[in-house]
């Protein structure tokens, strides 16, 4: 793991690279939010636990569905987030709760989860359950996501996903979707918009 790491981060910091200089939103996908999308409740597994939507009454929750082994469109998303989330104080940061949602339980330990949200920031929870949770979940949010065979091994695959940031407000109601690669500013705007402390103090 520890070999792992470092080609970690390089890709990580490549993916910044070409995300800030080069990258232009693909607006075509077929895998687009469904306008319907209803949210809800829900309890997962993480490594620390189970994860439940009820215990971050009071918080902005930001959701994102991807998998750990995502090439682009994770990275991406995750370091515009972790971006975000770096520019708040201590106390702004205490009123969200980011969770990354894995729709590659398969592949995706909790173990795994961890290392790979923790990563991005501290404060991004990596959560999964077993496939017919995750898809009865992705379909209540509207997220869309298929397996594409790579080759006729079982595991050589990548999952296309839709690629949207769900706002659950401090009530735990679906409020917002951010697009995909949505700017820092733009989930700073949103985090605060819903924060039940509309004017925290920078510490």
């Amino acid at each position: 793991m520890k070999k792992i790491l470092p080609l970690f981060i390089i890709l990580l910091l490549a993916a910044c690279v070409y995300v800030f200089f080069f990258w232009q939103p693909d607006t075509d996908s077929p895998l687009t939010v469904s306008s319907q999308s209803e949210g809800g409740e829900f309890t997962l597994q993480s490594l620390s636990g189970p994860v439940s939507l009820k215990d971050y009454r009071g918080k902005v929750t930001l959701l994102y569905f991807g998998y750990t082994m995502c090439p682009d469109v994770c990275p991406t998303n995750l370091s515009m987030m972790s971006n975000a989330l770096m520019q708040l104080s201590d106390k702004e940061l205490s009123q969200v709760r980011p969770i990354f949602i894995s729709v590659d339980p398969k592949r995706d330990t909790m173990e795994r989860l961890a290392e790979y949200t923790h990563y991005f920031h501290p404060s991004i929870v990596g959560a999964s359950d077993t496939p017919e949770v995750i898809k009865e979940l992705a379909d209540r949010y509207g997220v869309a996501y298929q397996i594409v065979i790579q080759d006729a091994s079982a595991t050589n695959y990548v999952v296309d996903h839709s690629s949207e940031t769900y706002v659950i407000d401090p009530q735990g109601k679906l409020v917002e979707r951010l697009s995909h690669a949505a700017p820092p500013a733009e989930i700073l705007a949103a985090i605060k918009k819903y924060s039940e402390d509309k004017k925290p103090v920078r510490e």
